[in-house]
């Protein structure tokens, strides 16, 4: 039986900031810096061991255009491992790590592979013989927005077709819409697997042939939430057999926790560490979004979780934990609701507070700036209408609870 085995991975993001978060313990702070550089280690490990022909890299293997020497040499020295081992790898550049950024160039050993500007296709050739075209094109700017799928062509004389494609499935409105593509184009291609990147959450578009993104390789912020990693793909006649393999060293969870039966800061408490014992993983850090809803505590209960001592001590307790789980943020839904037409009533100050936060946008007002800054706007996550109404809710529950300490 003809087969090929191959790791198809994407969206790297090498070097990425850790964004939202502050004030972290120093090991888990350089945990978190490590973590883009342990996944790629944890991906070429896994190629090693299972013995693949080859490894895709589909696009924003690096997270800026400017791709850091740092990134660059560790990136490199993974490829030696790779070379080590008779493996090859394909790497396309996507929007985030385009050809036309300005950087200090590393070479790359000669068995990886970059595809240029144009669609392209690579022969490969495996020990045994059987033969895969691999067809593929790297972001020439950072904008790519022209319908690139049809440039690919399908060259007869393989055993195996596989495109990749760093872009966005037309319809999808998440994502910016760099090199679009449909299901039904990529179909009639013919190719037997498509390496997709660009998306950061793991999807299977189509099963036979497969058309997949593998996701990012490592959560960066509190969006991205769930294991991150690569998939190993064989082909054969028969088809593909397809395994998702987790890389992240970081997971980036939320939960919810139900705190009607708790009558008492201590068991509410009790409730956040048994949250936390139920997430931890060994071997592994977890940044966790917690969420307490249905409160109903007395006042001085009640205002120890609100000012934040309870969040403090969570923290404390995990700062020198290997397999830590940080809590990066606790959100509070209290049974008990302050009235917001009672206070409007009783003071103008509440009344002009309200009407402001009614009318507030996150991107107006002295933010804007930020999303409209050369060099800020490109290290900012664009957030949606429903994430906007939540951190505008946070912050409006914040200021009235701030504002009737006693």
């Amino acid at each position: 039986m003809k087969k090929v085995t191959f790791i198809h991975a994407a969206d790297l993001h090498l070097d990425s900031p850790m964004i939202g978060l502050k004030n972290l313990p120093p090991i888990i702070f350089k945990r978190l810096q490590e973590s883009t550089f342990e996944a790629l280690a944890r991906i070429v490990d896994a190629a090693i061991f299972h013995g693949v022909d080859f490894v895709i890299f589909a696009g924003d293997l690096f997270d800026g255009e400017d791709r850091s020497i740092r990134a660059q040499i560790r990136f490199r020295n993974e490829m030696e491992r790779l070379a080590n081992s008779n493996i090859a790898v394909f790497v396309v550049h996507g929007n985030h790590d385009h050809l036309g950024g300005s950087w200090a160039h590393i070479s790359l050993p000669g068995h990886v592979y970059t595809f240029l500007h144009e669609v392209e296709v690579f022969r490969f050739c495996n020990l045994d013989g059987i033969s895969v075209h691999i067809y593929g094109f790297s972001y020439p700017r950072r904008h790519v927005f022209e319908r690139m799928i049809a440039d690919y062509k399908k060259e007869q004389g393989a055993d195996f077709h596989i495109g990749i494609l760093h872009g966005n499935l037309e319809g999808s409105t998440e994502h910016d819409k760099y090199a679009p593509f449909s299901i039904r184009e990529l179909n009639e291609k013919g190719f037997d697997y498509w390496a997709l990147g660009h998306i950061h959450k793991r999807q299977t578009l189509q099963e036979n042939p497969p058309i997949i993104y593998p996701g990012n390789t490592q959560g960066r912020h509190r969006k991205e939430t769930g294991e991150k990693g690569c998939y190993l793909v064989q082909l054969n006649d028969e088809g593909a057999n397809i395994k998702f393999i987790e890389a992240s060293s970081i997971v980036w969870e939320e939960q919810s926790l139900d705190a009607s039966n708790a009558a008492s800061f201590q068991e509410i408490y009790e409730l956040c560490k048994n949250s936390i014992q139920s997430v931890r993983k060994e071997n592994k850090g977890i940044i966790l979004s917690l969420s307490i809803d249905n409160i109903d505590l007395a006042d001085h209960d009640r205002r120890i979780i609100a000012n934040g001592e309870l969040l403090e001590i969570l923290q404390e307790e995990e700062k020198d934990e290997e397999a830590f789980v940080w809590v990066s943020n606790l959100k509070i839904n209290e049974k008990w609701r302050w009235d917001r037409e009672q206070f409007a009533k009783e003071s103008d100050f509440y009344s002009e507070l309200f009407h402001t936060v009614m009318d507030y946008s996150v991107e107006k007002g002295s933010i804007s700036a930020l999303y409209h800054h050369p060099g800020a706007k490109n290290l900012l996550q664009s957030i949606s209408e429903e994430e906007r109404n939540v951190l505008i809710e946070e912050a409006e529950n914040l200021l009235v609870h701030l504002l009737n300490k006693e």
